[in-house]
């Protein structure tokens, strides 16, 4: 029997091409080249989207549904439901995602031997090999989470997870991935090292990540966090071996899956919090990780209270009409200059869509200018605010940014409050995350995002992977080892779901604040 004839997948402006059967998924092809599937390849959502150059992709059902005339026309298509059934000339419009690592060293060493730590994120995985006497990082590695084939978000990852074949799949997944990138660490950091046949042994291994992410690398059904009140009986930490869960590592580690602070609270905040030292600090600190769930955390008088808020994608860009991730063509930064909106974009040339931080200048730039009303509604019967020839902004955007930001800013508000303080009381702000570290304050402040009165704010990179590399030195350092618990016992758990109040507070935050005056 003849094998299926092959083609040709030329991918630009990424300049790769992939050989492939005739009538394979497309979706195989581009997964591994960052380009996600948020509804989980369902044809649903339209976060897929390729345009097609060259070569022939007959419109579908789920093509039509999702896209309007205009783009089907222009070439675009739902990559999740196309075959290659010809040579392909395919866009992606720049999905190459951005890796936020920790290359700080640790303040605290002495341990022996080496260890990994390990940032589980929902869409990257960040992985590095640390000396521990000397808190060196000898190898880093990042991947996409292979689990995005089955949904990009946390609750397309919980609905699988419901089905029957779901959770085995799920953690089988991650599992298999994490071990594959366990054994490429320490062969990479061997040959640094020239440990003996590329055996470096490892004597611990750290993992940190949300909730779901928890209970998926750990097995536990999320049954509990598909339903009201999302809270878990299983968030406590998870132990086991390298070789329990099939890995072959050298010194066959020991593998320790820190424990999550609360409902969507997860132990990747539990290491912001152990990296930002919001437990040793005085006065009043609040730690956010900016993302689909915003996570907060509020230190005063030596009380913790944290909480999560469903903020939803805006801020990395998903739900916006022309949204993308930071990478080259996204628009990321937006100035007013001389009455006109001013766009940069990365890497250059012209304007494929807006990330995250783009957004929010964006929206605060057109607040200052007036193009956009206080309430949200652009201006003067206006239905798009252009940025560019290429790219603007709807209505339906500009809405989606007021719904993420009124949770941010009404979780932070109500644990303030529930602390005894209020925002003027705040001395310091921590932004977590890839979207802490490259939002521009004054913006964040003008559209309400962050309280406009909090002088001290400190983006904090990678603050999970940085806790998790701590963590690793918890072994032979007693005192690391009772600050990890101290915060547990001490962090309180509020239920934003459940709170009335926090219904009428973000009501309160969708509207867009006046500027301060000289004497606020």
């Amino acid at each position: 029997m003849s094998s299926a004839p092959l083609h040709q997948v030329h991918i630009v402006p990424a300049g790769v091409t992939r050989t492939v059967a005739w009538g394979a998924g497309l979706a195989d092809v581009l997964f591994d080249l960052g380009v996600e599937f948020p509804c989980g390849g369902r044809g649903q959502c339209g976060g897929c989207r390729v345009k097609v150059k060259s070569g022939f992709a007959p419109v579908t059902h789920e093509d039509r549904a999702a896209l309007t005339p205009e783009q089907l026309s222009d070439g675009w298509r739902l990559a999740c439901r196309m075959t290659v059934r010809n040579d392909l000339t395919l866009e992606l419009g720049g999905w190459a995602i951005q890796i936020l690592a920790d290359s700080d060293l640790q303040q605290v060493q002495g341990g022996q031997g080496f260890g990994l730590a390990i940032d589980l994120g929902t869409t990257t995985i960040v992985g590095q090999l640390v000396e521990l006497s000397t808190g060196r990082v000898l190898a880093t590695r990042s991947d996409l989470n292979a689990q995005a084939r089955f949904g990009a978000d946390i609750m397309s990852r919980v609905a699988y997870g419901l089905e029957p074949e779901g959770l085995p799949m799920l953690t089988g997944t991650i599992r298999e991935q994490i071990g594959a990138m366990a054994e490429a660490l320490q062969a990479e950091a061997s040959v640094g090292t020239g440990a003996a046949d590329g055996a470096l042994p490892l004597a611990g291994i750290v993992l940190v990540g949300n909730t779901v992410m928890h209970h998926l690398f750990c097995g536990h059904p999320v049954e509990p966090l598909s339903q009201f009140p999302f809270e878990t009986p299983m968030g406590a930490g998870f132990t086991t071996s390298a070789t329990d869960l099939g890995w072959r590592l050298s010194g066959n580690p020991e593998v320790s899956f820190l424990p999550c602070l609360g409902g969507f609270v997860g132990s990747d905040v539990l290491a912001g919090v152990l990296a930002a030292g919001l437990t040793e600090g005085d006065g009043t600190q609040s730690l956010i990780d900016l993302g689909t769930n915003g996570e907060i955390v509020v230190a005063a008088e030596g009380r913790l209270l944290c909480a999560s808020t469903a903020a939803g994608p805006a801020f990395e860009g998903a739900r916006i009409d022309r949204g993308m991730r930071a990478a080259a063509g996204a628009i990321d930064r937006v100035r007013l200059v001389d009455g006109r909106l001013e766009c940069h974009v990365l890497g250059g040339g012209r304007a494929l869509g807006i990330c995250g931080s783009g957004l929010v200048d964006a929206v605060a730039c057109g607040l200052e200018q007036g193009a956009i009303q206080r309430s949200g509604r652009l201006s003067g019967g206006l239905e798009r605010l252009a940025l560019s020839e290429e790219l603007a902004l709807t209505q339906r955007d500009i809405r989606e940014l007021q719904l993420a930001k009124a949770a941010i800013a009404a979780g932070i508000t109500l644990l303030l409050e529930r602390a005894g303080k209020g925002a003027q009381e705040l001395d310091t702000l921590y932004l977590a995350g890839a979207f802490g570290n490259y939002i521009h304050l004054d913006s964040a402040r003008a559209i309400g995002l962050i309280p406009a009165q909090v002088s001290k704010v400190v983006p904090i990179g990678n603050s999970a992977l940085h806790g998790a590399k701590t963590a690793l030195l918890a072994r032979t350092h007693p005192a690391i080892a009772g600050r990890i618990g101290d915060i547990v016992e001490r962090c309180t758990h509020l239920s934003l779901s459940a709170d009335a109040e926090f219904m009428d507070r973000f009501a309160g935050e969708m509207g867009f604040p006046e500027p301060l005056s000289a004497n606020d």
